[in-house]
């Protein structure tokens, strides 16, 4: 049976370069047979790393069959899975995520969560000496989700390990670091083909805090403005999502990779309360400006408060 490899729902780089990175090292050295897929449309990053390193686009699954084979890489969370995942065989899981519980396996399995800012740098440790084996594309993929996921080192997440092995594959790969990741987040920036709910799906995870249930989105962008000036109709969508998606309220946070700084969408008074408990700041009028807020997974999500 063929093992699928896959990350979360609203793919990033991370959960489209992990998987193409763990299905070549399953296939090539470890002689598993393996199949990079994903759980939705790639965002327009992740698009852009696709076609720059030649990968073919992995297939979209929405269902995962009763006991086939599954790695689960850059989450553990069962809201960011196919519905029937614990009916698969999970066979391990690679993240870098806090634990959230939920999943059930066959039997014992190995998990690797470590506090790296990447999925790819925890992949680059497992494989050892094997690494030296990956090709230029599978390199290169591995050091757009570093690029990705560490905003190019700006986000507290970043590890040394993280911007070390970065630096090596640039360097391996003769590629200017900071020219590459401005091509990446030009590509990340480009939300004009998008509908506002797409916009708000497309980097979100799903939280339940005190019992409120939240899709906690997160735009990262180099061109604020182009989303700042769809305000009013993002948060009308919000409606929409929340009630398609079965979730309490959607937290909409611009992260502006260039000023280091967030912009945190104010619609209601949930959100005035939420921004206010959670950030020690003091609301006025239907936004707030979060100064060196980079990272949902280390300081928006675990200091949110209803």
């Amino acid at each position: 049976m063929t093992t699928l490899v896959f990350g979360h729902k609203s793919p990033d780089t991370d959960s489209t370069g992990s998987p193409l990175i763990w299905a070549w090292y399953l296939n090539e050295v470890k002689g598993v047979d393996a199949k990079a897929v994903l759980l939705g449309e790639p965002n327009t990053e992740a698009a852009f790393v696709i076609e720059k390193w030649g990968f073919e686009k992995p297939e979209i699954i929405s269902e995962v069959a009763e006991d086939q084979d599954v790695v689960i890489v850059d989450t553990n969370n069962p809201a960011e899975l196919p519905e029937a995942i614990n009916s698969a065989n999970v066979t391990a899981i690679i993240d870098h995520h806090k634990l959230v519980g939920g999943l059930e396996t066959k039997g014992p399995i190995d998990i690797t969560i470590r506090p790296l800012a990447c999925t790819a740098t925890i992949m680059y440790d497992l494989m050892g000496e094997d690494a030296d084996k990956m090709p230029d594309n599978i390199k290169g993929a591995m050091l757009s989700c570093i690029l990705s996921d560490t905003l190019e080192f700006r986000s507290p997440t970043t590890t040394d390990v993280d911007k070390a092995l970065a630096e090596k594959l640039a360097a391996e790969l003769n590629l200017d670091l900071g020219q590459y990741a401005a091509e990446m987040f030009e590509a990340k920036s480009d939300i004009s083909a998008f509908s506002d709910a797409e916009l708000i799906r497309m980097d979100s995870k799903e939280y339940e805090i005190d019992g409120t249930k939240f899709r906690i989105s997160v735009l990262e962008t180099t061109a604020p403005k182009l989303v700042l000036d769809r305000q009013a109709s993002l948060m009308e969508s919000f409606k929409t999502v929340e009630a398609e998606d079965g979730v309490d309220q959607v937290l909409l946070f611009v992260v502006d990779i260039l000023n280091e700084e967030a912009t945190f969408f104010i619609p209601n008074d949930l959100c005035k309360t939420v921004a206010e408990k959670s950030f020690g700041v003091t609301v006025e009028g239907d936004r707030v400006v979060l100064p060196g807020v980079m990272s949902r997974k280390k300081q928006i999500i675990p200091n949110l408060k209803v």
